[in-house]
This record gives structure tokens, sequence and C-alpha cells, in this order.
């Protein structure tokens, strides 16, 4: 197909344009390309470690439920070591420390306690385990590590169930009248129908009733 004299200088321009500019669009839509399909790529594997690690999640559940320490620790192991970034992983954490502490080992409960505290994704799951830590650490009379779980700002709504475990220490270590203030404190901050708020009345009320 022959071109005339407008056609010919509209196409060696363009040639010209595409010399000059070619490479640069090419590379930019590369870096376009490349980026949606790692964003695919990242997409579809998170959906396929969240699938595999559910798997885990529900085989620790199972084994749970039957009491079963041995698959239960190797299932949380597998979930802390390959899939810590998701909250099954913190979950079944906490499911292993009760499973582990009901067998006896109570060294492997603090292990995974402390893995939720320090490495789990969720906040209030690590409020549990820190109150869960605290009677462990009574159960040992390793007083200060106890209080030191709960002395610091609690998540929102846990400020009653830190009250509640500062003021067990203290009564574990003697001090009835520090335990009564606690205990105290979180007397005050449970809504009135919370089933806790009757337990923390009991234990004031075994040390003679509120403070004057």
């Amino acid at each position: 197909m022959a071109y005339d004299h407008d056609e010919q200088e509209q196409i060696e321009s363009l040639k010209a344009w595409w010399d000059k500019y070619g490479n640069v669009i090419l590379g930019f839509v590369t870096l376009i390309l490349i980026a949606v399909l790692s964003w695919q790529g990242w997409n579809w594997y998170q959906r396929n470690q969240a699938a595999e690690a559910g798997g885990y999640f529900d085989a620790l559940v199972s084994s749970a439920r039957q009491g079963q320490a041995g698959p239960v620790a190797n299932a949380s192991e597998t979930l802390r070591s390959r899939f810590g970034s998701t909250v099954y992983a913190t979950r079944g954490a906490l499911i292993a420390a009760d499973v582990r502490l009901a067998n006896g080992d109570v060294d492997g409960a603090r292990a995974e306690l402390a893995w939720v505290i320090g490495e789990g994704k969720d906040p209030a799951l690590a409020a549990v385990a820190r109150v869960r830590l605290v009677s462990i650490l009574i159960d040992q009379k390793d007083f200060d590590n106890a209080l030191a779980q709960v002395n610091g700002t609690p998540p929102a709504g846990f400020e009653a169930v830190y009250a509640d475990a500062r003021g067990d220490v203290f009564f574990a270590r003697g001090e009835a009248g520090q335990a009564r203030q606690a205990w105290q404190q979180a007397l005050d901050a449970f809504a009135l129908d919370n089933p806790l708020r009757n337990v923390v009345w009991i234990k004031i009320e075994a040390l003679g009733g509120p403070a004057a």
C-alpha cells in the first residue's frame, strides 16, 4: 500500500517518536503488569495460607476435644512457625496452652502463652493470654512476673479482668489490703450483669467486705 507524502511524514514522525520513547513506555507497561500480577499472586498466596492454616487449626481443635496433647502441640508448633501471621496461630496457641496445662506440661503452656503475648496478632487475645499466664505464675510463686503481666494499660474492655488478676497476685503474696483494693476496682469496672462480678464480690467478702 502506497502512502502519500503527508502520510509518509506522519509515519516517519511516529517511528522517530517510538525510537525515542518506546522503551520507556514498554518499561512502564511492564512494571504495571508486574505489579498487577504480583498483587494477584500475593492475594492468592494469602488465601492459600489462610486455607492451609485453617486446616491445621481444625485438626488442633479436634485433637484438643479428645485431650490429645501431642497432636495439639504439633499442630500449634506448625501454626506458629509456618502461619504465625494468621489469627489461627494465636487462637491455636491459646487452646494448646490449656491442653498442655491440663496434661501437666506447665512449661509448654507458658511457652504457648508467651508466644501469644509477644508474637500474636490480636491484642485482645494477648490480654487473655496474660491473664491466663498470671494464674500459672502465681502457682509457681513468681509473683513479680505475674504482676507485671497485668500492671500495664489493658486493651479496652479488659480493665476489670486485669484488676481482678492483680488482686489475685496481691492475695497470693499475702498483701490483703492491696488485694481488696484491686478487687474493688474490678468490682466497680465489671458490668452489673457480668457473672464474674459475683466471683469478685465473694473474694472481697472473704477478706471482710469492702474497705471502709
